[in-house]
């Protein structure tokens, strides 16, 4: 088996240019021609959508925390389909991702741990700012760290002079690290943050597909391209995951399941809505800024997302609310984070769908981290005592004053017992976001469910 060749752009730190490089590369290759499939590492939903501005199809995402380990090299094969090249921006610094209570390196998770599942070669974007010769001995501390991952070459960034650029170069190369491009300081290149990360690139609408364009013509201008491909590689014997293959025999009846997106719920992985429709549903995506529900509708999935940032909106779409009230009184329900706030009696204030009673409110602590999860009580989903890997991201939290199961149980990240999220009826609401390619047997249930729901109906 032949595996689609790969370069994995990594860094010594966040903040050194990766999500600029990246997507800069993504969109420079695909212009000289190469399709390109575009990868994340780690359970990240707003890079991805750059990429796929920059690729021109979906950006998936590669975490071995939230899927088995053995799952990479499948789901690296199914995204890289018709592609001639692949480029996986990594995670925060090459070597980080999770912390275990025992330290190994490369940690579970991370960059390196990635590329050495995939035998991909790493290209360290790294920060030029306030450093020359220094860069040496960066450069060596990274490629002598760990022997099974391969730094391929560096790409230089925030290079302020010719001169500037001159050191750095021959201090790279002084240690055998080729610079395979040098960026200049832009600020124009900035792209707007919040309290999650970078503002989606949906939400962001013209001004992201200008700043992926800005991206692509900056890398086109500064880098290799052909000494990028030339050194692109991957060692993936595993055939291609399949979703029709980990889903079975699909449902009958073609029940059709709404998946909101939009502007205020876009963290979805790619692979779920794959697995839907091999299950046997008809996927229908609407966005609840401004529609109703797609008519038949059978089961409802509600992402995570920012849906505190378009309040007004979502509340003023009443009809959708009511409807959305109604469905979930005797249908399968999934909601994930901001699907979850969304949910809710109100949130800040807002009138929302009144399926879960309760509030929810903004707040200013971050709830970030993997949970290993186990099912509290049966649902659409899960069956109870089910033990999944998920990952919280959210500033929003939840109080339900109604009578509501728990959904998951885990501990927390002061390592204190957590009960969360909300069980009732049809519905699994909760802030814990799990990858489906993990679960392919929870899609399979949620659409039998949702014939079900559909034949008695009709």
């Amino acid at each position: 088996m032949v595996s689609i060749p790969a370069v994995v752009i990594a860094a010594p730190a966040s903040g050194s240019g990766k999500t600029t490089v990246a997507t800069g590369l993504i969109g420079a290759l695909r212009a000289a021609g190469h399709r390109v499939a575009p990868f994340k590492v780690g359970p990240d939903f707003i890079d991805p959508g750059y990429h796929a501005l920059a690729a021109g199809r979906p950006g998936r995402n590669l975490d071995p925390v939230l899927v088995p380990e053995e799952l990479i090299g499948p789901l690296y094969r199914h995204g890289t389909r018709d592609a001639d090249i692949a480029v996986i921006e990594g995670v925060m610094g090459l070597f980080d991702g999770r912390i275990d209570e025992r330290i190994v390196t490369p940690a579970r998770g991370s960059t390196a741990h990635v590329a050495g599942l995939l035998g991909a070669p790493v290209l360290l974007v790294v920060d030029a700012r306030g450093q020359s010769q220094s860069i040496a001995a960066v450069l060596q501390g990274f490629t002598t760290f760990h022997p099974g991952i391969h730094i391929a070459g560096a790409i230089l960034n925030r290079v302020g002079t010719t001169r500037h650029e001159q050191v750095l170069r021959q201090a790279s190369e002084a240690v055998g690290v080729p610079v395979l491009g040098a960026i200049p300081r832009d600020d124009e290149l900035s792209v707007p943050s919040r309290h999650l990360g970078l503002v989606t690139a949906v939400e962001h609408g013209e001004q992201a597909r200008a700043a992926v364009a800005a991206m692509t013509a900056l890398v086109a201008r500064h880098v290799d391209l052909p000494a990028v491909v030339a050194l692109g590689g991957s060692r993936v014997a595993a055939p291609p995951w399949a979703p029709e293959d980990v889903i079975g025999r699909p449902t009958g009846g073609r029940p059709l399941v709404a998946v909101a997106a939009g502007k205020a719920f876009s963290f979805g992985y790619a692979e779920h809505s794959e697995l839907l429709a091999a299950a046997g549903a008809d996927v229908v995506e609407f966005d609840p800024l401004t529609h109703a529900l797609p008519a038949h509708t059978a089961a409802l999935v509600l992402p995570g997302g920012f849906p505190e940032q378009h309040l007004a909106d979502l509340s003023a779409n009443s009809e959708l609310r009511a409807q959305i009230r109604d469905l979930a009184a005797h249908a399968p329900v999934q909601a994930e984070c901001g699907g979850l706030a969304y949910l809710m009696d109100e949130l800040d204030g807002h009138a929302m769908c009144g399926v879960l009673a309760g509030s929810a409110r903004f707040t200013q602590r971050l709830t970030l981290g993997y949970r290993e999860a186990v099912a509290l009580s049966d649902s659409s989903l899960h069956t109870a005592g089910e033990r999944v890997v998920g990952h919280e991201f959210h500033r929003t939290t939840a109080e339900f004053t109604g009578a509501v199961e728990p959904a998951w149980g885990f501990r927390g990240s002061d390592g204190q017992p957590v009960r969360e999220g909300a069980v009732c009826a049809g519905v699994h609401a909760s802030y814990l976001h799990t990858h489906p390619a993990a679960q392919p047997r929870s899609v399979a249930g949620f659409v039998e469910r949702a014939a079900t729901r559909f034949k008695l109906a009709r």
